[in-house]
């Protein structure tokens, strides 16, 4: 007769040290999982980034075969857009010019009619009121927390109190002198003579990275706000690029949440990647348009 006890079966569990060891391999991977999986995000967010400023490029080149000029950069920060009639903005030049920035005068390059009209405000304080609030995709970096905006009063803008839509980066001047000049006259295409592959015209702006969404001393208007930190930046030797900041504000400078670097847009439309090692000379030669100074390393 077949004895079920001749049989015995042997069963036993994981011994400490095994389970130890198990454990340790899976901490392993992970550690070397994780830096991986965020480098790849980053990878991403990074192209996706300089797709945005290769969109405003573009955008800045639809404005010039357009109205003939780059747009213009405005005299103060108080100025909110300006609106001719409800939904009527005003453009470049003309003798009641557009005294937003560039980057509200973009918008219907960018597919952002509706906004740059006002979105259908019935008065120009409304008008006013709805562009300044309006959040546009492509002017957010995906390395940061993506569209945002603030509420306040009305030191800037219309009186009341609403959101202001910010932005992540900055056009090129206040007065190093780069190619988005100050006042309501853009420059012409002809008149960049160092180069439009070699002129900066616009990049990813500095923040205080803890204070996103919130004042910082360069970024309290928003996006619409004219001559003003909000919406540019320096490129003399003195004010290099850094990355973002944890405290303080972004210095008016040009800088990033990406890894050693930031990305620039130029006025041929091209992109490029621009270290923080850069050599200043070359730095401050990209954010002119007619020094003849000559750029001899782009990183």
């Amino acid at each position: 007769m077949f004895r079920l006890s001749a049989f015995r079966l042997r069963l036993r569990g994981f011994t400490l040290i095994e389970l130890l060891v198990v454990i340790a391999i899976i901490a392993i991977l992970i550690a070397l999982l994780v830096p991986a999986v965020q480098k790849v995000r980053e990878a991403a967010a990074r192209a996706q980034c300089m797709n945005n400023l290769k969109q405003i490029a573009l955008a800045v080149h639809g404005h010039h075969d357009t109205y003939k000029l780059f747009p213009s950069a405005g005299q103060t920060w108080q100025d909110p857009p300006t609106y001719l009639n409800p939904g009527q903005p005003a453009t470049v030049g003309g003798t009641n010019p557009q005294r937003a920035s560039m980057a509200f005068q973009i918008l219907p390059f960018i597919e952002q009619g509706p906004v740059w009209k006002g979105g259908g405000g019935t008065t120009i304080a409304q008008c006013q009121i709805n562009a300044i609030g309006a959040l546009i995709p492509i002017y957010f970096c995906p390395s940061r927390n993506g569209p945002r905006a603030f509420s306040g009063g009305s030191w800037y803008g219309p009186g009341g109190t609403y959101p202001h839509a910010q932005w992540d980066y900055g056009g090129v001047n206040l007065n190093n002198t780069g190619p988005i000049q100050y006042g309501f006259n853009g420059i012409r295409m002809t008149s960049i003579t160092d180069g439009t592959s070699n002129t900066a015209l616009a990049g990813d702006s500095r923040k205080n990275i803890n204070l996103l969404s919130n004042f910082q001393g360069d970024d309290n208007e928003g996006y619409t706000s004219g001559w003003d930190h909000d919406t540019m930046r320096y490129t003399d030797r003195n004010s290099p690029p850094l990355p973002d900041a944890t405290s303080g504000d972004g210095q008016q400078r040009f800088g990033s949440s990406h890894t050693s670097g930031f990305n620039m847009a130029f006025c041929d439309g091209s992109t490029r990647f621009i270290t923080y090692s850069i050599d200043p000379l070359s730095w401050e030669a990209m954010g002119t348009y007619k020094a003849g100074d000559m750029i001899s390393n782009f990183q």
